[in-house]
Order: C-alpha cells, then sequence, then structure tokens
C-alpha cells in the first residue's frame, strides 16, 4: 500500500473516530500541541523565554538563544551557518521540536539555527538534558522547542515590526491573530536582508561576499468543531540565499539556497479522563550548493519526511497519568552526492507520571524503536520531583538516549556508510531550585557518557568515510538567577544571569573536544519607568579548543549589547540597539570574525 493510501485511510478512519464522540462535557482549554512538554518534563530544567525577550531578538534566533542560555552557538559568520552545542555536545545531539515534531535535517542530522526566524513563534522553551525517550534522535544533550500555542479568547490583532541597522540590514515582520471562542488562528511573514559587509577588526580587509537575504511565513489555525474535538493546523516554510564569506586566510564566491516546509495537522479529542490526538506532518527540505556564484553549476540535496503519530493520554486519577505514543516516520533523501535511499520508523512510547505524596512526583519513560537501517536499543528515562518546602524543589532525574545516523552518514556517495550503529548516552541529572516572591536560583549538576559517537576519519585508502570510534563523557554545572520587581505604579526591573561550567572530554585521547568552552555567561537586565525601557545584553564566552590535540584555540571574548525603546500613541514603540558596544574583537569559528560595534533602529506598531 501505498504512503498517499495509508494516509487517506488514516485520515478516514480519524474523521469517524471524532464525529462519533459527541458526549456534552465542558471542553478545557487545551492550546498546546507538545504537551509532553508541559506534562512529562516535572524533573527536569525548563527554560521558558517570555514574548518580551523574543520581541527584542526578532529576527535571528541564534541571537536571541546565544545571549539568553548557555549554549554555545557555532556560527560561520555572521547570518551564516550556525549550530549549537549543548552542554558538551555536537550540534546532532541538540534535538529541535516544531509543535511536537522532530525537525533536525535527515541530511547532516542538525538544525541550521540561521534557517530560522524567532518572529514564527510565540513560545520558545529551552529542555536541558537527554530528552530521547520522549522526542527520540538528536535530544542527548538538550532540546530546543518552538512552538505555535492557541488562545481561544475573543481576539484580534496586527503587529508590525521594522528593523534597519548597519551594513544595510533590513528585518520586516508582520503579525497578525484573530480569534474566538470556536477559532483560533495566527499568521506571520519575515523578510530579512543585509548586505554583511562589516570590516574585520585590526585589519585592512571586509566580509565580502558575505551577503544574504531571507523569507519565512507561517500560518497556525485551530477550530472547536464542537464540545470534545477540535482540530489544528500548522504550516510553515522558509526560502533563502546566503553568500558564503570567506575567512581571513582566503576569499570565497560561493552561495547557498534553502527551501524548507513544514506542514501538520492535528485532531483533537477529550472524552472524560482521557485526551487522544492524531497527527500528520509532512516536511521537506532542500538546498543547492554553488561553488562559484557566477556559473550555474551546483550540487543539491533534498529530503522527504512523512510523521504519522497516534497520543492517547489517561488520566487514572488525581495522582497517577499515563500517555502512550504511536510514531511512524518514513523518510526519503537524493541529491547529487547522496544515493536515493528511505528509511521506515516505527517507535512506540509509553510516559507515566505519579504523584506518590503531597511532595513527591516521579515519572517513567520507555520508548522502542524498529527499523532495519539501524539497531535501535531501548531508550528509558526516570526522574524524580520533590518538593522540600514551598521554597525549594529538588529534581533528579536518569536516562539512556540515542542519534541516528544521517543519510550523509550511511549513503554519501562515495564514502557512506551502511553498518553504523547509532550513538548511545547514558546520563543523569541533579538539579536545585529556590522560588520565592520576586527572585528564582536553580542550580544544576549533569554527568553525560556517550558512546559510539559516529566521527568522518580516513581510512586506510586516504578516504574519510564515518565509523564509530569516539568515547566522550560531560560533565558541569549550570545556574540561573532571575529577579523581577514592580518598584511603583511606573517603574520595573527585571535581572537575569546564566552561568554554564562544561567539561566534555574524549576518554581516550583526554582532551576536550572542540569548541565547546569551559565557561559561558549571560546576564540580561531591563529597567523601565512610564514609556521608557532601558535594557542590556552581556555574554562572556571563554576559549575554545580549535584543533582535536588542544593545541590550537581561540580567545575568550565579551560582547555587551545596549538599546532603549519609547512607546508612544499607545500603539506605537520606537527602540535603538547598539550591538558589540565595546568593539570586541572576536571569532566563535576559526578564521572567520564577527561584526564589531554596530546599530539597529526599530519601529513596533501593534494594533
Amino acid at each position: 500500500m501505498t504512503l498517499r493510501k495509508q494516509y487517506l485511510l488514516l485520515f478516514f478512519f480519524m474523521c469517524q473516530f471524532i464525529l462519533g464522540q459527541t458526549d456534552s462535557i465542558v471542553l478545557k482549554e487545551v492550546n498546546v500541541t507538545d504537551s509532553q512538554l508541559k506534562k512529562f518534563s516535572n524533573s527536569k530544567s525548563i527554560l521558558k523565554i517570555n514574548d518580551s525577550v523574543i520581541f527584542k531578538n526578532r529576527s535571528s534566533l541564534t541571537s536571541l538563544l546565544n545571549f539568553n542560555s548557555t549554549i554555545y552557538f557555532k556560527e560561520n559568520g555572521l547570518g551564516m551557518v550556525s549550530s549549537p552545542s549543548f552542554r558538551g555536545t555536537t550540534a546532532q545531539q541538540t534535538a529541535v521540536i516544531w509543535n511536537g515534531i522532530n525537525i533536525n535535517s535527515q541530511l547532516n542530522g542538525l538544525t541550521d539555527f540561521n534557517t530560522l526566524n524567532s518572529s514564527n513563534y510565540n513560545s520558545i522553551s529551552i529542555r536541558a538534558g537527554g530528552g530521547s525517550s520522549i522526542y527520540g534522535s538528536s535530544a542527548i544533550g538538550g532540546s530546543i522547542h518552538l512552538n505555535n500555542d492557541f488562545n481561544f479568547e475573543k481576539e484580534f490583532s496586527n503587529n508590525l515590526h521594522l528593523r534597519y541597522g548597519s551594513f544595510n540590514t533590513l528585518n520586516v515582520d508582520f503579525l497578525v491573530k484573530a480569534s474566538t471562542k470556536k477559532m483560533s488562528s495566527q499568521f506571520s511573514v519575515s523578510r530579512n536582508s543585509s548586505d554583511n559587509d562589516f570590516d574585520y577588526l585590526g585589519t585592512n580587509k571586509k566580509n565580502e561576499n558575505g551577503q544574504f537575504y531571507n523569507t519565512s511565513a507561517s500560518f497556525n489555525f485551530g477550530y472547536k468543531i464542537n464540545a470534545t474535538n477540535f482540530i489544528k493546523f500548522y504550516i510553515q516554510l522558509f526560502d533563502g540565499e546566503r553568500h558564503f564569506s570567506g575567512t581571513l586566510a582566503s576569499g570565497s564566491k560561493s552561495k547557498y539556497q534553502d527551501f524548507n516546509t513544514r506542514n501538520l495537522i492535528e485532531f483533537s479529542n477529550i472524552y472524560k479522563n482521557t485526551i487522544s490526538n492524531v497527527r500528520l506532518a509532512f516536511l521537506t527540505e532542500s538546498y543547492n550548493y554553488f561553488e562559484d556564484k557566477d556559473l550555474y553549476n551546483y550540487s543539491f540535496g533534498k529530503s522527504e519526511t512523512a510523521i504519522a503519530k497516534y497520543d492517547l493520554s489517561y488520566k487514572l486519577n488525581d495522582k497517577i497519568s499515563f500517555n502512550t505514543l504511536i510514531d511512524f516516520t518514513k523518510a526519503k533523501g537524493f541529491g547529487s552526492d547522496l544515493k536515493e535511499n528511505s528509511r521506515q520508523i516505527l517507535s512506540g512510547i509509553f510516559l507515566m507520571k505519579h504523584q506518590l505524596t503531597d511532595k513527591l512526583l516521579y515519572e517513567l519513560n520507555v520508548r522502542k524503536e524498529v527499523t532495519s537501517n539501524y539497531k535501535s536499543p531501548i531508550l528509558y528515562a526516570f526522574g524524580t520531583n520533590y518538593k522540600i518546602s514551598k521554597t525549594y524543589t529538588t529534581k533528579f532525574n536518569f536516562s539512556k538516549n540515542f542519534r541516528i545516523p544521517t543519510f550523509n552518514d550511511l549513503y554519501y556517495n562515495p564514502s557512506g556508510n551502511e553498518n553504523l550503529n547509532p550513538e548511545s548516552a547514558y546520563q543523569f541529572d541533579l538539579i536545585q531550585e529556590i522560588t520565592l516572591k520576586n527572585f528564582v536560583f536553580s542550580i544544576s549538576g549533569f554527568y553525560n557518557k556517550i558512546a559510539d559517537m559516529i566521527s568522518w576519519k580516513p581510512n586506510d585508502s586516504g578516504l574519510w568515510q564515518p565509523i564509530n570510534t569516539n568515547k566522550v563523557k560531560t560533565y558541569g554545572i549550570e545556574t540561573r538567577l532571575s529577579y523581577e520587581k514592580q518598584i511603583n505604579k511606573n517603574q520595573t526591573i527585571q535581572f537575569v544571569a546564566n552561568y554554564g561550567y562544561t567539561v566534555s572530554e574524549n576518554e581516550i585521547t583526554k582532551k576536550q573536544l572542540i569548541y565547546v568552552p569551559y565557561h559561558k555567561l549571560i546576564s540580561s537586565v531591563a529597567y523601565s519607568y512610564k514609556k521608557i525601557t532601558f535594557y542590556s545584553n552581556y555574554l562572556f564566552n571563554g576559549q575554545v579548543f580549535t584543533s582535536f590535540d588542544n593545541k590550537y584555540k581561540l580567545k575568550e571574548y565579551t560582547v555587551v549589547n545596549l538599546g532603549i525603546e519609547y512607546q508612544f500613541l499607545k500603539s506605537c514603540k520606537l527602540g535603538f540597539q547598539a550591538q558589540n558596544l565595546f568593539n570586541e574583537k572576536y571569532q566563535n569559528v576559526e578564521q572567520r570574525p564577527m561584526p564589531g560595534r554596530n546599530y539597529t533602529v526599530n519601529f513596533n506598531y501593534n494594533l
């Protein structure tokens, strides 16, 4: 039976199921698609980035997360390929979850954060630590959750945001929301472009061939069919072109084109203590790479992923909840350097949460995948949440996680290796949280032992080929401090500081992995007085090694941003930002300088 016919059959079944449940009970407001993040992550550290912080970093998801978390980003120059290192792991070991769906590339296993615009999401959360038992491959270091949440209340609003800055950088975002008690919809479109021709500090060179532009759009719609059933649609696309800038040592004439789409439909039913969801998703990604932008010759790669997921949650009583999921994924990849191939993965997932006492809660997760492409281990997680007092909570979590080989790892022509095993990892977290009226402090200790890491190395004939080789252990601490106070009717102050200390060591060579800083510290402060808001971001990034023998390194750097906003005519805001205020000369990837001091003026109109 073809995949299309399977979908038609499943769609027909869902229609019968949804229309068959007509009991007249009161529907609670259910507006979060990624319910596992909300309901089954009580033993984990979750950082939610609020709307006001997202608003100030609307053009760049890389900048938003870099200045508001301890995640380290390797960015090959401003606007170029950007990938995260979460708790000392690789970019392929960080899962990106879009409305409950893992969207890491099927081709190379990672997500390029400069192909995601933060303005397309109204909720962004960071889940630290292993999560493969829920979210599947890649969630070894942690997961980043991009959500579009619905509000079924009467509302109509428009928002236009304009930014113009140094290097002829232009950002235009438009967002409209319309909702009633029965319907909720959101539409957003974003356009970003830049000449990106900044000076390399300390040299007489410029960032040449670095221009880029991209357009992204998002449409989300939710409708309550009746008191117990509703349907949601999510559609997102990204179309962009980047001219890959050169390095300090050599120039470049290359360019890279991306076109990605994401489509998701969800049917939900609530019946007494049971909530069932059926989701169908179809994701595409494609790229064209031109070594010489003036020539038509190019290499390309494409992938298509279809996902069918059934999610059934059951609340046995006020203390015990269960959640079972069945996930079928079919992915196909092909390209000029990639042998066409496909894989099918069937996953079964069981989650349980038990409020054992008023103070003690524990969670249990189990996942098993079946596929012919690799040997899949049984994944699991166990966690506790113990509320010692009204202000003090301690959490513990232990998990087994994994990452599957990508299409490039398996089928890249001619060096793919079809005998690879998935990477596997054992991890535990210990978290302490103190919450007072205006003050929140948390400290997390973590340890992660990774086996069968996939590395590309030359074989006996000199051909670079992926093999299971490295064993890595990562450990460290993360702290978070936040303070918010309404001083009086006209004044508010907010302060946040995050610090991460990370050791990520190859157990064979006893060397720190490349591009993993031992230290990262970020902080932000905002002060509002009547219609004026002042804010500042601070980032300290410790030195990183750029060679496996730790002989070569990039020095530490400090970046400070400063901004001011003024509200007028009730619905308008005018702002000014100075990035890299002290003109710090720095790189986060070797030979690829980042901009010095630069400026942005922004205007926001909200109706």
